[in-house]
């Protein structure tokens, strides 16, 4: 399988528009377009039945004391954890791309509403469902995609990973509310195919600057 998007490379750096957060002079950060980025896959795998596209930042720190610290910063040293800003799942055979902005177009203060989706998929919760449980302005289950956002004084470049599953079977065993590793686990077993993207993401004036 191949995947490619018009709206990054491999290994390059995210558009601002893609992003929950993009830099502010003012106040660190504020917030961006939050628009999902346009994919498209082919050579697809035989007896491919449905497809899930999980997008994961696995730079996210470990340890939260230094995030978003003034005069602070999250050391490149720190061990880094998974974090899942999209898991969309059920989706058709026949289907080759995902259009820009067709999953999402703006931060949604509270989430936006699932599971039920476009083309009669599914999507998970993402991440930031447990980054908000405690800002009662933002709280909610963030169903589908919510982009980059990263700590504004990390010390490092974050990677988003998107990848898209071709399953052989048509619906996931899975009710309610998915999480991304939830979704993970339900494709063992069931991946004919799979094919990723990588791009890059700060919000970091440093890192910015250095670059």
């Amino acid at each position: 399988m191949k995947l490619t998007s018009s709206s990054f490379s491999e290994g390059q750096n995210i558009p601002g528009e893609f992003a929950f957060c993009i830099p502010d002079l003012a106040h660190h950060v504020c917030l961006g377009e939050n628009l999902n980025p346009q994919l498209v896959w082919c050579d697809v795998p035989a007896g491919t039945q449905s497809f899930v596209i999980i997008c994961h930042d696995p730079d996210v720190p470990s340890k939260g004391d230094d995030v978003n610290q003034e005069d602070r910063s999250v050391p490149a040293s720190l061990p880094r954890v998974d974090f899942f800003h999209w898991v969309l799942f059920d989706l058709p055979a026949d289907l080759r791309e995902i259009k820009q902005g067709e999953f999402s177009s703006d931060v949604t203060p509270r989430g936006k509403p699932g599971p039920a989706a476009a083309h009669g998929a599914r999507q998970g919760i993402n991440d930031y469902t447990g980054w908000f449980d405690g800002d009662n302005d933002m709280r909610g289950d963030y169903y589908g995609y919510d982009g980059p956002c990263p700590p504004w004084n990390d010390e490092i470049v974050h990677h988003y990973i998107f990848t898209v599953f071709a399953l052989d079977i048509e619906r996931l065993p899975l009710d309610g509310k998915a999480s991304g590793p939830q979704v993970r686990d339900a494709l063992r077993g069931h991946i004919l195919g799979q094919a990723s993207l990588s791009g890059l993401y700060t919000l970091n004036p440093v890192v910015i600057g250095a670059g």
